[in-house]
């Protein structure tokens, strides 16, 4: 039972639930309905798709564990209660249920692409799992690089089903109808993974401000560490700017639909928690601090994924 409640923990069960969500929102509230309007199947079929939400969270699950195997020392610094390797769960355990983890999830991904004939998702996947590996030995101890490489995984979760229907547009002949159905489907997937690419680019930077004493024990050349705390809190309020930005202009551009609910929505539960965000940014001093203001963006990105269902009612 100790070993189930620590293996849940380190694979975070949490986020790989709103992994899952993220596509199937994106997929049933945007996608099947507009290809429904246009006759036109997916490439993706349910039943692939699932299997694709399956190996997205088998390889998500497996990035967490190699990330905490390769943290224990930091973790112990920045999270002593929340590390579970070599405590509860041995090292050469968790090496292994990452390789299982990622092999699994890398056979799904084969199978679909096979099936499919979407030979990019096994390929896309199969890169996750290296860079996912790569993140964690050692680009997240250095400058930039690994938030920006963390922040394209996450917008890789809806645009790895936006590629699967820009096949149409490039290697096919449509009609005015599907080509306005996939144009759709990938603007909107360009905005959402947009959302997510920034948002995340403002939680890890945030995260990085939290775990900063632990980092700075280890070597680790992250932006606080490297630029200081408040050119770092300067990197933030930019990006949070211009999210509001993009999100207020999108909101006036989906007003002349009369679409008052998600305005409403949008403007509630997404652009003033964000504003509440650059507010406490400046005055945030200590790790929990910024714990609660990585909470809050994370809340953000949970109700931006969540407006996709007016999508369902309104397209």
């Amino acid at each position: 039972m100790r070993f189930t409640a620590a293996l849940l923990k380190l694979i975070r069960l949490p986020n790989l639930f709103f992994i899952a969500l993220t596509q199937v929102l994106f997929y049933r509230a945007i996608l099947l309905p507009l290809l429904e309007k246009a006759g036109q199947e997916p490439r993706i079929t349910p039943f692939n798709f699932i299997l694709l939400v399956v190996a997205s969270v088998l390889i998500a699950a497996a990035g967490y564990i190699i990330n905490d195997y390769f943290d224990i020392n930091i973790d112990e610094v920045n999270k002593p209660r929340k590390n579970v390797i070599d405590q509860v769960i041995s090292r050469r355990w968790a090496m292994l249920l990452h390789f299982i983890l990622s092999g699994a999830g890398l056979l799904i991904s084969l199978y679909i692409s096979w099936n499919t004939g979407l030979w990019y998702i096994v390929l896309a996947n199969f890169a996750c799992i290296g860079l996912l590996f790569g993140y964690s030995v050692s680009l997240k101890r250095k400058l930039l690089s690994g938030n920006i490489l963390i922040s394209l995984l996450t917008a890789w979760v809806i645009l790895i089903l936006c590629f699967s229907e820009s096949y149409y547009l490039f290697y096919t002949n449509v009609n005015a109808v599907t080509l306005e159905a996939h144009s759709k489907i990938i603007r909107i997937g360009y905005l959402y993974a947009g959302f997510a690419f920034i948002s995340s680019l403002i939680r890890e930077a945030i995260k990085d401000m939290e775990d900063r004493l632990g980092d700075a024990k280890y070597g680790c050349r992250t932006m606080p560490i490297v630029w200081g705390l408040n050119a770092a809190k300067v990197y933030v309020a930019v990006w949070l700017v211009v999210l509001i930005a993009i999100l207020v202009i999108v909101q006036f551009y989906v007003l002349q639909f009369r679409w008052w609910l998600p305005v409403t929505y949008s403007f509630a539960l997404i652009v003033a928690p964000l504003l509440y965000i650059f507010y406490r940014l400046f005055s945030a001093v200590t790790p929990v601090d910024f714990h609660q203001l990585s909470r809050w963006i994370k809340t953000v990105m949970l109700t931006g994924i969540l407006s996709m269902i007016f999508f369902y009612f309104f397209l």
